[in-house]
C-alpha cells in the first residue's frame, strides 16, 4: 500500500542583502520537508512574491530600506490573515521586537542563530505555533516595567541622535528650547541613561530608533 507523502512547507525567504538569502537557500535545500518557493530582496518585491506564490510560511528580514519587514506583514496580513511570518534579525531590540509580534510575527530569530533554531522555528509556525527563543523572551520581560517613551520624545530622540542641538531639534518640531529640555530629561530618566549620548546607544540597541 502506498504512502502518501506530505508536501513539504512552502517558503518565502525575504532579505535586502543577497549573500544572506543565498545562505538561507541552501541551508533549507538540506531539508526534504521544506521548499523555498520564492525570493525577495526588498518590501515591495516580497508583497508581489507573495501574492504570486501565497507561501505557508515567510522568512522576513525585519530592517530593510524604503519599507521595512513590519510594514510588509502588515500589508500581506491586511490581504491574507493566515499569513505566517518568522522574523529574522541581526539586532535584538525588545522594543521592535514587541512591534514585530505585534504586527503579526510568530517567530523571531537572531541571524546569528539560523543555523540553531531555523528548522525547529518553521516546524512550530508551520504547525501554528509562537515560538520566541528564550533570551529574546527574557529580554522583552526585564523591560515590561519600563516608562514606553511618547511619540514626541522618540522624535526628539531621532533628532539628537542625528547630532542636532536642543536649539536646532526646537526649531525642526516647532516647539520651544526649554520644552526641548524637558523631553531629554525625561528620556534620560525613562530609558535609565546617563547622558544623551547613552541615551542614543540604549535606544538603538532596545530598537526604539533606528540610523
Amino acid at each position: 500500500m502506498l504512502t502518501s507523502v506530505p508536501s513539504p512547507i512552502r517558503i518565502l525567504c525575504v532579505d535586502d542583502h543577497a549573500i544572506v538569502r543565498e545562505g538561507i537557500v541552501a541551508l533549507l535545500g538540506s531539508q526534504i520537508d521544506m521548499q523555498v518557493v520564492a525570493q525577495a530582496g526588498s518590501g515591495f518585491e516580497a508583497l508581489e512574491e507573495f501574492r504570486r506564490h501565497q507561501p505557508d510560511v515567510t522568512l522576513m528580514d525585519l530592517r530593510m530600506p524604503e519599507m521595512s519587514g513590519i510594514d510588509v506583514m502588515t500589508a500581506i496580513l491586511q490581504e491574507f490573515p493566515n499569513a505566517r511570518f518568522i522574523i529574522l534579525t541581526t539586532y535584538g531590540g525588545d522594543v521592535e521586537i514587541v512591534r514585530a509580534l505585534r504586527a503579526g510575527a510568530q517567530a523571531y530569530i537572531l541571524k546569528g542563530h539560523l543555523r540553531k533554531e531555523l528548522f525547529d522555528t518553521i516546524h512550530a509556525v508551520h504547525e501554528g505555533r509562537r515560538r520566541i527563543p528564550p533570551e529574546i523572551a527574557s529580554q522583552i520581560a526585564s523591560h515590561t516595567a519600563d516608562s514606553t517613551l511618547s511619540a514626541r520624545e522618540v522624535d526628539v530622540l531621532q533628532l539628537i541622535a542625528a547630532g542636532n542641538a536642543n536649539k536646532l531639534i526646537a526649531d525642526k518640531l516647532s516647539i520651544s528650547e526649554d520644552t526641548v529640555k524637558g523631553h531629554v530629561k525625561s528620556i534620560l530618566y525613562k530609558l535609565g541613561a546617563h547622558d544623551r549620548t547613552h541615551a542614543v546607544t540604549i535606544s538603538i540597541r532596545r530598537g526604539i530608533i533606528e540610523l
